[in-house]
């Protein structure tokens, strides 16, 4: 099935901490900031794309009605940041189908107003007797989402080298992109010595190498390229897509290959399975002008950069150092100041900045001929988006 879908309208709520309005009030403000930027009619919506799914969010019946829609596809995902790619390839795939004329993706997040919820003594996830997803284990004390990351990056320092402060290098720059953002929560400069000061997480993560806990909405319109032509932006081509990937070979927070949990140690990062998406759309990592991931803890940037062939195995460390990622870096990634210090949105602020580069509308934060920009995560997944 030939891809047609191209972002046509992105809209956000403020993003800050214990804001007072509630998801729905959130969202419908993204929604109306999308709608303008369109020039579309809330009329003009007839799908559902939602990442807000139980236990931090709302049910998409519960979103249709209030934000006053007439929905006739829907697609929902739980909120975990790793559904990110899934709901907009959805959208993606319901427009090229004709199941929908117009789908709004959807997230809406109060994770200050949740805190219980997620990290707190209410965690269902941390908490339950296998454990979570990232890695947790409580038996052993380990419930933050952070275990896994860090335990993965202490096997790559192992493996290959490194040390904390060559690791301050991704949230640095990272840093030094938001502060080009008036949206960023994070205002103030990063350097090192605030970066070895902070308090240890898990170890080797300190504190400004875990991302925000935030709240705060992000709405995303996908329609076919031919109704996009009409529509008041420049088009943003969905281009190629491939999705996550999982088996034994795989842990949600590490490369393939690096032996976490029940992964083989391979020593491979990159492999055809994990690049299909430049294919696919057409491209190779030369032309790619920016990256986005999922920075929820800032080694992921790094897995990111082998998984997808910028670099080799072992490499990234080095490749993000003297301003690799950073303002005018060879990559700049997460040019919006991400998860670790614009918000946590569940990654869809990174979307919403990857639309706004390839429109040029960026402003002190562009990239230069910013027309190919690649979102990918550690897990495998992977969006292409392209000037029209």
């Amino acid at each position: 099935m030939n891809i047609n879908a191209a972002i046509v309208g992105v809209g956000a709520s403020e993003f800050g901490r214990f804001l007072p309005d509630t998801q729905l009030r959130l969202a419908a403000k993204a929604l109306k900031q999308a709608l303008d930027d369109s020039g579309l009619e809330r009329e003009d919506i007839d799908g559902l794309s939602m990442h807000m799914g139980w236990p931090l969010g709302l049910d998409y019946d519960q979103v249709a009605d209030g934000l006053g829609l007439n929905i006739r596809y829907v697609n929902q995902a739980w909120t975990h940041g790793r559904f990110v790619t899934n709901t907009l390839q959805h959208a993606a795939l319901a427009v090229s189908a004709g199941l929908a004329n117009v789908v709004a993706c959807v997230t809406a997040i109060s994770f200050t107003r949740e805190r219980d919820i997620l990290g707190g003594p209410g965690d269902m996830e941390g908490y339950r007797e296998g454990g979570g997803t990232h890695g947790e284990s409580p038996t052993y004390g380990l419930t933050s989402p952070s275990g896994g990351a860090a335990l993965s990056m202490q096997r790559y320092m192992k493996l290959y080298g490194g040390t904390s402060e060559k690791l301050a290098a991704v949230p640095i720059q990272i840093r030094q992109h938001a502060l080009l953002n008036p949206d960023s929560v994070m205002k103030e400069e990063l350097t090192l010595e605030k970066h070895q000061s902070s308090r240890m997480v898990v170890d080797p993560l300190h504190l400004f190498d875990c991302c925000l806990m935030t709240d705060g909405a992000i709405v995303t319109l996908v329609t076919t390229k031919e109704r996009a032509r009409d529509l008041k932006q420049k088009p943003v081509v969905v281009a190629g897509m491939q999705g996550i990937r999982s088996s034994r070979d795989e842990f949600i927070f590490a490369p393939p290959g690096l032996g976490i949990g029940q992964q083989p140690v391979t020593h491979v990062r990159s492999r055809p399975i994990d690049t299909e998406v430049f294919d696919k759309a057409g491209v190779t990592q030369k032309d790619v002008k920016g990256v986005y991931t999922y920075d929820a803890f800032s080694p992921l940037v790094l897995f990111v950069l082998e998984r997808y062939g910028y670099c080799g195995e072992g490499e990234a460390l080095d490749f993000v150092q003297n301003n690799g990622i950073g303002p005018g870096g060879r990559l700049p990634v997460n040019t919006n100041g991400g998860l670790l210090s614009e918000a946590h949105v569940a990654g869809w602020n990174h979307i919403r900045e990857m639309t706004r580069q390839i429109r040029g509308t960026a402003g002190p934060r562009q990239i230069p001929n910013a027309d190919v920009l690649q979102w990918g995560t550690v897990w495998g997944d992977s969006v292409i988006l392209t000037a029209a």
